[in-house]
Order: C-alpha cells, then sequence, then structure tokens
C-alpha cells in the first residue's frame, strides 16, 4: 500500500512539511507496513519556500526591507541556477508591526531586495510566488531596490507606498540592474485581475490591506499616474490591463512590465518545483491513494487552490484524493464534485478555532491514524 501525501500548509498552526509529517506519523501507527510519501506543495504564496527547501532547494537568509521599512529576515530558496522567492516572506502583511496596515505607506522594496540578493546567488531562473503582500505600490519599491529611479517634480527619490506615486514625476529604468536582462521570471499567481479599475488591485484587495474607499481612490489615480510614466521609457511593456498585473498591490504590473515575467498559474509552478507528477508514479510503483490539503477547504479552493491542482493531477492518474483540512464549509457534493473521495476537517474533532490551530499537529496525526484505519474503504483493494 503506497500513499502519497502533497499537501499545503495549514496557516498559522503548520507548515507543509509539518503537516505531511503528521499525517504519516498517525498512519503508521493505525496501519504500519504502509509506504508513504511525501511532496509539500503551494499556491504561490505563503509555503512556497518551504515546499522548495522540501524538494531539495538550499536555504538562503537575506535581510530586507520590510513593509514599513523595518529590517526583517527572508529566506528564498537556490537550486543550481534557480532561485524561488516568496514575497510574503519580505513584504507581507503577516510582517506589519503589531499587525497595524498601512495601505498608503506599506512598499514592496524587500521583494525587490530579495530578487537581487538571489542575482547575487547566480540565479539565472527566478520563480516570484505572490500572495499574502502588505503593499499597493504597483511594484515601485520592488523596482527602486532594482534600480529603478522614481522621483518627484524637484527631483527627490520617492519614499516607500504608493501613496507616494501621486507625487510622481518622473521614472527613469535607465539604471535596470543589467543582469535582469539574462534572468528567466516567472510571476506564480493565480490573481487574474488588471492594476487598476473596478477589478484593480486598490479597489478588490486594497481593503485586505487597510484602504478605506478614499485610500483606494488616492491609490488607483496615483498607480494610473505611476503607469504612464513608467510605461514611456524605452524597453516597458504596456501591462496594466494584462492579467495578474493587480496581483500583490501591482508587483505582478511591475514584474510583467518592466521585469518581462511571465505569469504562470501558481499550483503549476510549484508541483513542477517539487516533482508531484513523478511522486504520483513513485518510482515506477503505483501510488494508492493521495492526500491534499489546506487549512480552510471553502469556495476559495475551488477557485484554483492547491487542494484542487493536487486533485486534478492526481484523477489524470486514476488515484483516488481526499482532503485534510483545519476546517470546511464545502458540502459533501461540492468536496466530490472538486474529486475528493472524503473530505477530515480538524475541526470534527476540535470545534473551538483556537485550540484547533494550536494542537494542530497532534490533531493531524489523530486524523493519520482514522486514515490508517480506514484504508480498506477508501482504497477497496487495500
Amino acid at each position: 500500500m503506497r500513499i502519497l501525501i502533497a499537501s499545503d500548509k495549514f496557516k498559522g498552526s503548520a507548515t507543509g512539511p509539518e503537516v505531511a509529517a503528521a499525517l504519516a506519523d498517525g498512519i503508521s501507527q493505525a496501519a504500519p507496513g504502509t509506504v508513504i510519501d511525501t511532496v509539500p506543495v503551494a499556491d504561490g504564496g505563503e509555503g512556497t519556500v518551504d515546499a522548495a527547501l522540501a524538494a531539495g532547494f538550499e536555504a538562503v537568509t537575506a535581510t530586507v526591507t520590510g513593509p514599513t521599512g523595518r529590517p526583517v529576515e527572508a529566506r528564498f530558496g537556490v537550486r543550481g541556477g534557480q532561485a524561488i522567492i516568496e514575497m510574503a516572506a519580505a513584504s507581507g502583511l503577516d510582517l506589519l508591526p503589531g499587525g497595524v496596515k498601512d495601505a498608503l505607506g506599506a512598499t514592496s522594496r524587500g521583494t525587490g531586495e530579495l530578487i537581487a540578493a538571489a542575482l547575487d546567488h547566480g540565479a539565472i531562473a527566478i520563480v516570484l510566488g505572490i500572495g499574502g503582500s502588505a503593499n499597493t505600490d504597483g511594484g515601485a519599491g520592488m523596482l527602486q531596490a532594482l534600480g529603478v529611479s522614481l522621483r518627484d517634480a524637484e527631483g527627490n527619490e520617492l519614499p516607500g507606498g504608493g501613496g507616494a506615486l501621486g507625487r510622481i514625476a518622473v521614472a527613469d529604468v535607465s539604471g535596470l540592474d543589467p543582469r535582469l536582462a539574462e534572468v528567466e521570471i516567472v510571476l506564480a499567481s493565480d490573481v487574474d485581475n488588471p492594476l487598476l479599475g473596478e477589478r484593480g488591485a486598490p479597489a478588490v484587495f486594497g481593503p485586505q490591506k487597510g484602504a478605506t474607499p478614499e485610500d483606494v481612490a488616492i491609490l488607483d489615480a496615483a498607480l494610473a499616474r505611476y503607469a504612464v510614466l513608467l510605461e514611456q521609457q524605452p524597453g516597458v511593456r504596456a501591462a496594466t490591463d494584462l492579467p495578474g498585473a493587480g496581483g500583490a498591490g501591482g508587483v505582478g504590473y511591475a514584474a510583467l512590465a518592466v521585469l518581462g515575467a511571465r505569469r504562470e498559474p501558481g499550483v503549476e509552478v510549484v508541483q513542477r518545483l517539487t516533482g508531484l507528477a513523478e511522486a504520483l508514479g513513485a518510482g515506477g510503483s503505483r501510488v494508492d491513494l493521495v492526500i491534499t490539503g489546506e487549512g480552510s477547504l471553502d469556495d476559495q479552493s475551488l477557485g484554483g487552490k492547491t487542494p484542487l491542482g493536487v486533485a486534478a493531477s492526481a484523477r489524470a492518474a486514476g488515484i483516488p484524493v481526499i482532503a485534510v483540512c483545519g476546517r470546511s464549509t464545502l458540502s459533501p457534493e461540492a468536496a466530490r464534485a472538486a474529486g475528493f473521495e472524503r473530505v477530515y476537517a480538524l475541526a470534527d474533532l476540535e470545534p473551538d478555532p483556537a485550540r484547533s490551530m494550536a494542537e494542530a499537529v497532534a490533531l493531524l496525526t489523530e486524523v493519520g491514524r482514522r486514515v490508517g484505519a480506514e484504508i480498506g474503504e477508501l482504497v477497496p483493494q487495500a
């Protein structure tokens, strides 16, 4: 009997590798002799670097500028000439001091500094996973960290934050790090929003970052001014309306317009990096059951989150899939339509959300024991 565990993180409770280890422990207790392989996965956002490290990438730590300007320690993964960068590690909401949001002032500068650090390590291919960002600066901070100059009418370099872009008078990309011309950049993101307008970064994602309706209007106008000036520069692509430009507060726009990135679904990028397709074959030995999951299994999951991507790959290989999650709001019918034979939720064992999150590893081990005890039902030939 061979089981493959390919789970995303349970945010605030356990990393992808920790989820897999706890489930494997429980299954082994209930069904000794079961062969268990693990492939931690992610959707391109938080947890992407953990998944890469579990797949054999080496961790590199750099001190970079956090979203409010304070220094933070951020990790990225390297293997050969490839680097995996997780934007949330440098510019994420979780890095805000005291959790206080700064919709107009938060910067993506640290993400650019991580890209520069990857270049220093010899990267010629970079995966930029976006998600969980604190900023709505159109990627201006990221570009400034990479040599782009953004100045006001007096010739002063603009400070961080999308609000400051309302004063932009000059955008100059001549100082962009020349190494970027030789680097392939993949924007790992499932977001298809444009930069501006009703579906743009300020309107859709700004409120999550603390933006009031007035702030949204300020940011939309500021980003529009910034984009007009930037796109007058040689080599800059017109990208405000491209799908994904609104990702991560407009970092998607800067990556597509200036860095020449191409956008790919985050789940697919991470599956490729971690070798999920190969793992489903398990070196020629058929996998009998796949277990995937994330902290919350809900309608957002159906939009292309990690569990759905894993389920699709497993179904294509003719392998049954079950999901493990902290909580599920999906009806049994919706879960089956998504490809899950069964859903195991930690909330069924511990209804108190706070306790469920605090005791997630122990609860995941118990779920593993249940899965091990029910293997005969999940895989009839077991």
